[in-house]
């Protein structure tokens, strides 16, 4: 099994490292070289991509997650048959998916036929993301998914919960996705405008992965094009 890991916090982001944490030091690491939280599913068309080889199992990408994606299965390792995207600090549940550069990635296998996980963590301030036991729960849920049966142009999103420290472990859960909007809300400054929504504020419609994920519980939601 040949898989590839992105996401779009960036090469040296800590999320990347617990993911490959879960999977025991597997996979092929393709990931951007610079922070591109919220790109979507951007891609470039108009520049050369640089690909810096950092080691036999590591790249990094001066473009975007799907511009990752892409690269990782037509010129690296065209065997690949699994992409993973995360451990993306921060949720994205519901129509997050549209924004999310973590979930454009997998998306973007997903369309050339290749299954695809998004994992991410849900950052309930003033809470500290503890990675080491992000790795654990990313490793069982793994392991739960790789035995799933997955339609074809499908993939998985997973977002962690945050829960207080020495919580009982989170129940695995799948669900639906939320298609209730973000906040929106502005703050006005002359004619500057600062975006203050507030994600915990968020509609949570009962049975949705966001209200399972703000409920302390691993949100498993199966995406289809």
């Amino acid at each position: 099994m040949t898989l590839i890991l992105t996401n779009d916090d960036g090469i040296d982001a800590p999320g990347i490292r617990a993911l490959q944490k879960a999977l025991n030091g597997r996979g092929i690491i393709v990931a951007p070289k610079d922070h591109l939280s919220g790109c979507g599913h951007k891609v470039t068309t108009t520049r050369p991509i640089h690909l810096q080889k950092r080691s036999e199992s590591e790249y990094a990408v001066d473009g975007t997650p799907a511009d990752c994606t892409r690269l990782a299965i037509t010129h690296i390792a065209p065997e690949t048959t699994w992409v993973l995207s995360g451990i993306n600090a921060g949720g994205n549940l519901g129509i997050d998916t549209y924004i999310s550069g973590t979930v454009a990635a997998v998306r973007e296998a997903a369309i050339h036929g290749i299954p695809g996980i998004a994992i991410s963590h849900w950052i309930r301030r003033p809470l500290i993301v503890n990675w080491d036991l992000a790795s654990v729960w990313t490793a069982k849920v793994l392991a739960e998914l790789f035995n799933r049966p997955i339609p074809p142009k499908s993939f998985w999103n997973v977002n962690l919960p945050h829960i207080e420290p020495n919580s009982p472990e989170p129940e695995i859960v799948f669900c639906k996705p939320s298609t209730q909007p973000l906040p929106v809300k502005y703050r006005v400054e002359g004619d500057l405008f600062y975006y203050e929504g507030e994600y915990s504020k968020r509609d949570r419609a009962t049975g949705t992965d966001v209200d399972v994920c703000f409920s302390g519980k691993i949100a498993v939601t199966l995406i289809q094009l």
